[in-house]
């Protein structure tokens, strides 16, 4: 059985450490040391070596929301997969349809970060999805197929299977509008039938893929019952401790009933 992964995007948010390390303490303290499913939450760079400290003797993990793919050089601004690693980092989000669609980040580049991530020993959460236009046009698979295709490029089932995938549509994220569970639940198939054909059914099915675009407490449960949604990748849920701690919660109930 695949552990459900719930994780905390939490963008450019809080402005202030206190708030960053209030409410990472929250969130420790909701989760305890419960391991029946995997947490990690992904605050702003500049907050990730105080939270590294503030989560020890936690199961919660650490990512960075972005990373550059070179380990180091003349890249202003840019953080290196070295440098997430130092400060305690065990995951990183890559491919982000903020940046992908924000700032321009190809397949192909993601791919580059893909790679230095995993050979820095990172666990890379790959965000894939289309636009509220794709999807009318009926383009959800062509789009989230090459996205995978792209941005797998190069990788073997060992190292597909230390992969994370998040399937957010980007019609969903931030608007309050959520794919029903039936529409996650056929892309997420239609994902992992992909990763079967490319690499193994064996490999496949150990991929954890997570979903993400306005999940909260309300709708965690319903979601994560699906057989093929592994998680959640939370952004506005995540900045309420009880919000997220309320998702976590969700998970746990589902995971308890599928033993």
């Amino acid at each position: 059985m695949r552990p459900l992964f719930i994780a905390g995007n939490w963008k450019m948010n809080p402005t202030t450490e206190a708030d960053a390390v209030s409410l990472a303490e929250a969130v420790k303290e909701g989760v305890g040391q419960d391991h029946a499913v995997r947490v990690a939450v992904c605050p702003p760079s500049v907050f990730l070596h105080r939270l590294d400290t503030v989560l020890s003797n936690s199961p919660i993990g650490l990512g960075g929301q972005n990373m550059h793919p070179e380990p180091s050089g003349a890249y202003t601004g840019e953080l290196s997969a070295g440098m997430l690693v130092d400060v305690g980092c065990t995951h990183v989000i890559l491919g982000h349809s903020e940046r992908r669609h924000g700032l321009g980040e190809t397949d192909a580049f993601v791919n580059k970060k893909l790679l230095a991530a995993l050979k820095a020993g990172l666990i890379p959460i790959v965000c894939i999805g289309e636009t509220l236009e794709e999807r009318e046009q009926g383009q959800t698979e062509a789009v989230v197929g090459d996205q995978l295709d792209g941005s797998l490029a190069g990788l073997d089932g060992d190292q597909m299977a230390g992969v994370v995938l998040a399937y957010e549509p980007v019609w969903a994220i931030g608007t309050g509008r959520t794919a029903t569970p039936e529409q996650a639940q056929q892309v997420h198939a239609f994902i992992r039938s992909r990763l079967s054909e490319r690499f193994s059914e064996a490999i496949a099915s150990r991929v954890v893929i997570q979903y993400g675009g306005s999940v909260k407490p309300e709708n965690a449960r319903d979601l994560l019952a699906r057989p093929d949604i592994d998680g959640a990748l939370v952004g506005g849920a995540s900045l309420k401790a009880a919000d997220f701690l309320g998702i976590v919660e969700a998970a746990r109930a589902v995971t308890a009933e599928r033993r």
